[in-house]
């Protein structure tokens, strides 16, 4: 599981993939959240302004899971 680093209380779902650099563009993001969807926590997510907080686990089809964690 990839740690994603944040400095903010949260992060949205479309900046912590285009951060895990799983995307070329932010379309690419739209399309596939709007077509396949990702589940945060278990459950599937297809929000792009979804808000991820710390602890929050991220799961992308084939390509891993992403952990939210706070840095200070």
């Amino acid at each position: 599981m990839e740690k994603i680093p944040i400095h903010t209380p949260y992060i949205t779902l479309s900046q912590l993939l285009k951060l895990a650099n799983i995307f070329d563009s932010g379309g690419m993001i739209k399309a596939f959240l709007q077509d396949e969807g990702v589940y945060v926590n278990g459950e599937l997510e297809h929000r792009r302004g979804r808000k991820l907080y710390p602890n929050d686990v991220v799961a992308v089809g084939e390509v891993g899971k992403f952990i939210v964690v706070h840095k200070e």
